[in-house]
């Protein structure tokens, strides 16, 4: 039940020390209550006075608050410690995740990685807490005590020694089945929480073509098949709790008359008897506390797990190889055999590509869908890594593996075809590059991509909440959004495009192409999309199938040549 990875967190040798000798304290004052009751209960039985047992009672209290003082004690530390682990998980996974870029992302899904990011953080704290403190109860309190019945009475010893082996064995098998149900309500779960943030980030499209309703229902159907997995679950939980209390109880029942035939029989005597009876149950207490926590326990299990499934995935190294001041007019940059292929594909995405740029240059990025133009952006803003064999890159003639290079990120402003819009102020979503930049000079980032009209629409300005449980934007401001993080941003030299205008009307395409070719003076641009009218602003032309490069020159160059350029221009026109 305890992963693998709970044992290589910071402060777990300490924690699991301490929490041994807890369970050894708690074993104690357990055994010390049983006694002292016991033996007050025998004086009074056997005719003597309330005041002659006063000490004993005294001593009793004092080990039964002792043993919720070593509780309490244990479950702050619990308490920290898991939370402190929690705070951690959760700050390695948003690094991982930005690290890795939007591929990790789209690869898991974003309401998996959202959900993730928060419930399953809470239930991986949970079972951090639970797991680590019933284990330990149950490994040492059960055979402390199991000793000293030994030496009250051995044949109660001998029952609770027998019984306890097949009450763990019938655990295991019941166990397995729990896991096994766990799995497939984590992967309903995640098929639930995916389906339901991609409709709702897809709402308004929904409604525009009059599929709201059939999409209402497909959730309703995955909803369904997560209570059925979530039910079914939870059957063989309350099974197994209920088989658990069965035996256990039948087993102190089964202490309780072999005591009862002794005394009767003179065989024992009550002190022993008693003491016996009263710690056949607390022997099997730390069992039925794991039991009843079981199912708590297997579904932070499970997200403690596909956490750490996404920490333990491969990053880029050598990422500082690279020496870049800043880009300039001199820079270059030059890409041989260029190769990608996803984990899951059968053929690279990209293939041998050969380009070269220098300078402030445009370069324009076309093909149809699926021919590799985002693949490429992605290489390039080193999300995605290269096949190290094959392909040979250098930045002002320096080697390196991939883009992911500190001196090449700060160089870099990445505008996607759907912008995320953080649920923050509308100055703070433009600070995204410049978190220092101050308010007249966001102001005059807005102005320059006339954003003005949104910004008296909000009712308190730019300090206005917006994006999810704040005022919603369209996706041309979202991209007038993205593109005042870039004209805000006067350092970073290189910005790449990946099909910003792809999902923006024609008249709000052409209003925002005037603001955005000025931005583009003085930088190194890739600019990626299958809008034929951005070529004429283009320096320079990749035209991509396949994930090759099958053309490569000037505007002038290619139309003069009358290949692949010309035959994509004609398809996309409908004139062939």
């Amino acid at each position: 039940m305890i992963d693998k990875a709970i044992l290589k967190m910071p402060k777990i040798k300490n924690i699991m020390i301490l929490l041994a000798g807890f369970s050894f304290l708690q074993a104690v004052f357990i055994i010390g209550q049983a006694f002292y009751l016991s033996k007050a209960v025998v004086g009074l039985w056997e005719g003597g006075h309330l005041r002659d047992q006063l000490l004993n009672i005294l001593v009793f209290f004092l080990f039964y608050t002792g043993r919720h003082v070593v509780t309490y004690l244990r479950e702050k530390m619990l308490d920290q410690f898991s939370y402190d682990r929690s705070r951690e998980l959760r700050e390695a996974l948003l690094q991982k995740v930005f690290r890795l870029g939007p591929t990790v992302v789209q690869k898991n899904g974003t309401g998996n990685m959202i959900t993730m990011a928060l419930e399953g953080i809470s239930q991986a704290e949970n079972y951090l807490h639970l797991i680590l403190m019933k284990i330990m109860n149950m490994m040492i309190i059960p055979w402390i005590i199991l000793v000293f019945v030994f030496t009250l009475d051995v044949r109660s010893g001998v029952v609770l020694l027998v019984v306890f082996p097949m009450i763990i064995i019938f655990m295991i098998i019941l166990g397995y089945a729990a896991q096994s149900k766990a799995d497939k309500q984590y992967k309903a779960f995640q098929i639930l929480s995916n389906h339901f943030i991609d409709s709702l980030r897809g709402l308004d499209t929904l409604k525009l073509f009059g599929l709201s309703k059939k999409y209402a229902g497909s959730i309703y159907n995955t909803s369904e098949r997560f209570r059925e997995a979530t039910m079914s679950t939870l059957k063989i939980a309350i099974l197994s709790t209920f088989a658990l209390d069965f035996f256990t109880t039948l087993s102190v029942a089964v202490v309780a008359v072999f005591l009862g035939l002794s005394l009767l029989e003179g065989g024992i005597l009550l002190f022993p008897a008693l003491t016996t009876l009263i710690l056949a149950p607390e022997f099997f207490l730390p069992v039925r506390d794991f039991a009843s926590d079981y199912h708590a326990t297997l579904d932070g299990k499970n997200s403690f797990q596909a956490i750490q499934a996404v920490l333990d995935l491969p990053e880029m190294f050598e990422t500082d190889r690279l020496v870049l001041e800043d880009w300039t007019a001199l820079s270059e940059l030059s890409a041989e055999q260029l190769t990608f292929q996803y984990e899951e594909a059968t053929q690279p995405a990209l293939k041998g590509l050969e380009f070269k740029a220098k300078g402030y240059q445009k370069v324009g990025i076309i093909g149809a869908s699926g021919s590799g133009k985002s693949t490429l952006i992605n290489v390039l803003s080193g999300f995605l890594e290269p096949n190290a064999e094959m392909t040979k890159i250098k930045v002002d003639r320096q080697a390196i593996p991939h883009f992911l290079q500190n001196a090449w990120q700060k160089q870099v402003l990445y505008i996607p075809q759907s912008p995320y819009i953080f649920q923050d102020t509308l100055a703070n979503n433009v600070r995204f590059y410049t978190p220092e930049a101050t308010d007249e000079q966001v102001l005059a980032a807005i102005q320059l991509v006339g954003l003005e009209s949104l910004v008296a629409d909000l009712t308190n300005g730019i300090d206005t909440v917006i994006g999810e449980s704040g005022r919603m934007v369209s996706g041309g401001q979202a991209q007038r959004v993205a593109l005042a993080r870039a004209f805000l941003d006067q350092e970073r030299r290189i910005l790449l495009f990946d099909e910003p205008t792809a999902h923006l009307d024609i008249e709000t395409e052409v209003e925002l192409k005037e603001r955005m070719l000025p931005l583009m003076e003085d930088h190194l641009v890739f600019f990626a999309t299958h809008r034929l009218h951005w070529m004429a602003e283009m320096d320079y032309i990749l035209v991509m199938d396949k994930g090759q490069l099958v053309e490569a020159g000037t505007l002038a160059e290619l139309t003069e040549k009358n290949g692949y350029y010309v035959k994509l221009v004609k398809q996309m026109r409908g004139t062939e």
